[in-house]
């Protein structure tokens, strides 16, 4: 086999393992470890949710962006004490790197207090954010 079909089969199969792996960990809700990062409200430019706030990074390129946003803002709506934030990752680069937000949308999942108490990277799974949302006592 010569170096130049190597190299494409080898780029191939990188290509198809990476894209497995995003397919498989896209939107997927990570419990955030005790003591991660927090969010104040001053950061956030409005008041937390007395149970928990949703906070959207996004920017304008991003495809998904607006649906997770309507997603987001319905699942707000339903649950008392629940708030929903949409932080434009251009204009607040500060909290980008700060809270390594990599891509949009990123989905942070504060409790009541700002702590980070969960995250998606991706569209999010709307049954994962419901039962992070349950655990905090923010369940519909």
């Amino acid at each position: 086999m010569g170096a130049g079909l190597t190299v494409l089969v080898v780029a191939v199969v990188v290509v198809a393992v990476a894209s497995l792996w995003r397919r498989r960990t896209d939107g997927r809700v990570r419990v955030a470890p005790a003591g991660s990062d927090a969010v104040s409200a001053e950061e956030l430019g409005g008041a937390l949710g007395p149970r928990a706030t949703l906070v959207q990074f996004s920017s304008s390129t991003c495809a998904t962006c607006p649906p997770t946003a309507a997603l987001l803002s319905a699942m707000a709506h339903a649950r008392p004490g629940v708030v929903h934030v949409d932080v434009d990752a251009e204009q607040r680069m500060d909290l980008v790197r700060r809270l390594r937000v990599l891509r949009t949308p990123t989905v942070l999942v504060l409790g009541p207090d700002g702590q980070v108490r969960g995250r998606t990277v991706g569209a999010p799974r709307r049954a994962e954010l419901e039962d992070l949302l349950l655990a905090l006592g923010a369940g519909g």
